[in-house]
This record gives structure tokens, sequence and C-alpha cells, in this order.
């Protein structure tokens, strides 16, 4: 009995004898060391799979140690889109040339329209005008600055003899005072002209010049427009065939392009111009006001004091002592 209970208690029973224990393994040791011989005899593991992702998004998936895979990409040549460029800008460049000098010799037809250019051509001629108006009204606020200074220095001269001649120290100071008021008033003035001065220069520089640069942009835009314009006329007086009809297609597709272009840049130049015209009118209305008002305002003051002047001059030479006897009289 004590024996079968040791047999139970210890060993497992086995028909074939005692099973062979397994060595402990040492939790504490290293185990990066390894056998090559049972490295070899261990069953191969799975090898992970490596995944990459395309630029569409779908995954293709890589096995490592595999060859490596060449994505392609969506991506056009920048050299190639740069040419392509160039390309159209030249062939353009060659149409709006070869149209610009037809219409110069009288050869070639051209887009006109009757109303905007009429109103393009008189705001031309009115920017002219009032350009050289402007010059002139500041060559004078110059001379009249000049003038200004040259009273004032003169009213000080005689300023400075009322002082050193008690004998005409009356004459001297009327004199002395009229001149001071004028190159006061004179300042006044040429404050007024060089404001409208100004004011003018942002209307034929900044305003009409934004008109005429929009000008500019349109007619270049109709030459190009006349250039495709002539060329599918050409093609569609043509014959028709497998070769000419994917031509005269692009052409078509290219004039459209450019009419739209055209018109849109047409129609905007006429709101423009109707749009300067009024303000045009407006600015000038005001300035010319302001302008007037500025030379009667010195006109008048200038008049009312040198005849305030005057009349006290002469009331106070009729109430002046009598001249003294001449030293000839005397003798």
């Amino acid at each position: 009995m004590m024996e079968e209970v040791e047999l139970e208690e210890g060993v497992s029973p086995t028909t074939n004898g005692p099973e062979e224990s397994t060595p402990p393994t040492d939790t504490n040791s290293n185990c990066n060391h390894t056998d090559n011989n049972n490295v070899s005899s261990r069953p191969a593991e799975a090898t992970p799979e490596v995944t990459m992702e395309t630029e569409q998004g779908e995954a293709t998936p890589k096995k490592a140690g595999s060859e490596p895979v060449v994505v392609q990409g969506n991506n056009k040549n920048p050299a190639s889109e740069k040419l392509q460029r160039v390309r159209k800008w030249s062939i353009t460049t060659y149409k709006c040339t070869r149209q610009a000098l037809s219409e110069k010799l009288g050869r070639g037809s051209r887009t006109v329209d009757l109303d905007l250019e009429r109103r393009l051509e008189l705001l031309r001629d009115d920017r002219q005008r009032y350009e050289n108006m402007t010059k002139v009204a500041q060559a004078l606020a110059n001379q009249l600055a000049q003038i200004t200074v040259t009273q004032k220095t003169l009213g000080d001269a005689f300023s400075e003899l009322k002082v050193k001649t008690p004998t005409l120290h009356v004459e001297f100071g009327l004199n002395a005072e009229a001149q001071i008021f004028l190159s006061k008033s004179g300042e006044s003035l040429t404050e007024a002209i060089n404001t409208f001065t100004s004011d003018m220069n942002t209307l034929v520089n900044k305003t009409i010049e934004d008109t005429m640069i929009n000008a500019k942009k349109y007619e270049a835009a109709r030459i190009e427009y006349d250039a495709y314009r002539v060329d599918m006329e050409e093609l569609n007086m043509g014959p028709r065939d497998a070769n000419t009809l994917p031509k005269l297609e692009a052409a078509q597709q290219e004039f459209q392009g450019q009419k739209e272009r055209f018109q849109k840049l047409r129609d905007d130049l006429t709101v423009k111009v109707k749009l300067l015209e009024e303000n045009k009118v407006k600015v000038l209305h005001n300035q010319l006001l302001l302008l007037h008002t500025a030379v009667a305002a010195h006109s008048l003051s200038c008049h009312s004091f040198l005849e305030k002047n005057r009349r006290q001059a002469e009331e106070l030479l009729n109430n002046s002592s009598v001249d003294a006897p001449s030293w000839l009289e005397e003798s």
C-alpha cells in the first residue's frame, strides 16, 4: 500500500517506463543566447507582411525581403507643362502680331464698338486738355508764391524806412501795410490753387489713367479675338476632311473662349467709362467753384483793404501839419 501511494504521488503511471524530466529553466538567465543547431531545427515562424500605400490610396501587400516596388505617380512633368505654355504663348503672340500688322497696313478687318470707341476718344482728348490746364495752374501757383515772398520782403523794407524816415512815416507805413496784406492774401490764394492742382492730378493721373489701362487691356483682347476669328474664318472657307475637322473644332473652342473674354472686358470697360464721366463732372464742378471762390475772395479782400488804406492815407495827410519851408525860402 505504501508503494502504491508513492507511485501515485511521484510518478505518473505509464506502461513504457518512467518519463524523462525536463530540466528547469532559469528565469533570471539571459534569453538572448541561442543555439545555432536549435534555431535551424525550429519551425519557421510566419513572416509578417509589409503593407505599402500607393498614391491612389490602395494598399499593396509586400513581403519582407522581396524586391522594391516603384510606384508611378500621376503628376505631370513640369518641364513638359512649361514647354506647352511657351508654345501656346508663342502661337498667340504670332497671331496677334500678324493681326496688328494687317490692321496697320489696311488689309485686315477689326471689330469696332462705335459707342465705346467714341467715348474713349473723348476721354483721351479731355485727359490731354486737363493735363495742360493743371500744368498752367501749377505754374501760376509757383509764380504767385514767388510774388508773395517778394511782396513780404518789400513790406518789411517799407516798415524799416518808416522808422528811419520820420517825415515820410505815413507814406511808408501805408505801403508797408498794403504789401504785407497782399502777401498774406496771396498765400491763401496759392494754397487754394495748389489744392485745385492736386485734385486735378488725382483725376488725371489716377482715375482717368486707371480707365486708360483697362482700355489698353481691352484693345489687346480685341486684337487677340480678331486674330482667332480670322483663323476660324479661314478654316471655314477651306475644305473639310478628316484632317481639317479636328483643327476646325479646336479653333472654334479657342475662338469661343476669346469671344467670352473680349465681351466681358468690353462690358466692364463700358460701365467704367460711364461711371468716370459722371464722377469727372462732379469733381470738376466742385473744384472749379472752389477755385473761383478763392480768386474772388482774394480780389475782393485786396480791393477792400486797399480802398480802406487809401482813405486812411488821405485823412492822415490832410490832418498833417503844413510842410516846413525850404532852406531857400529861409535864406
